[in-house]
Formats: C-alpha cells, structure tokens, sequence
C-alpha cells in the first residue's frame, strides 16, 4: 500500500481516537471508548510501516501537524469548541509548515 495513503489512514484514525476521547467520559462510555482504542491501535501500527519508507521526522511531523488541525476543527464542530483569531492563525501556520515540509524539503523523500 502507498506510504501516504497510510499516513492519511493513520492520521484519519488517530483523529477519530483523539475526538472520542471526550465523547468517552473518562471512558465511562462503551462506543466512544472502544473508537479510542481502535483508533489508536490502527494508528500505532501503520506509523512504522510507513517509516519502513518514509523519513521519521517527515511522518510525525504531517501526523502531528495535520492531526491537530483536524481535532481542532472537529472539535468545533462536535463540541462547539470556537476557536479565536489567534487559533485560526496558529492553525494556518501549522498547514504551512507542513506545505512547506512535503513542498520544498529534502527530507521529504522526493
């Protein structure tokens, strides 16, 4: 399987685990407990397959990057969690710093 498809998979996943981690109630809550779980069992195994491929630094740093926009943004969908100016802005920086990453560095394997 493609590295990147991967690397969405396990982002999607950990994504999914993170955001259940409220809907759990300190994981009083059977469903959103067992998507904590699971999420972040699909998400730890895929990450070293894909560094079987893809530079360390390269893999975390788009895992972390885009999966802290997605829980921020899922964050305030599901929980009207509203984000400020500031947040917009530390969001965009951090979209730009992966472009950046996968556009311009070496590192990225291309």
């Amino acid at each position: 399987m493609n590295s990147y498809l991967m690397l969405a998979i396990a982002i999607v996943a950990e994504v999914v685990a993170t955001s259940s981690l409220k809907a759990s109630d300190g994981f009083s809550r059977l469903l959103p407990s067992v998507l904590v779980v699971v999420g972040y069992v699909i998400s730890f195994y895929l990450l070293p397959q894909i560094m079987k491929t893809l530079p360390v630094g390269m893999v975390y740093a788009i895992w972390c990057g885009v999966g802290i926009v997605a829980v921020a943004l899922v964050g305030q969908v599901l929980y009207k969690q509203m984000l400020d100016g500031p947040a917009y802005l530390g969001i965009g920086l951090i979209v730009a710093g992966v472009v950046v990453l996968q556009a311009m560095s070496k590192t990225s394997g291309h």
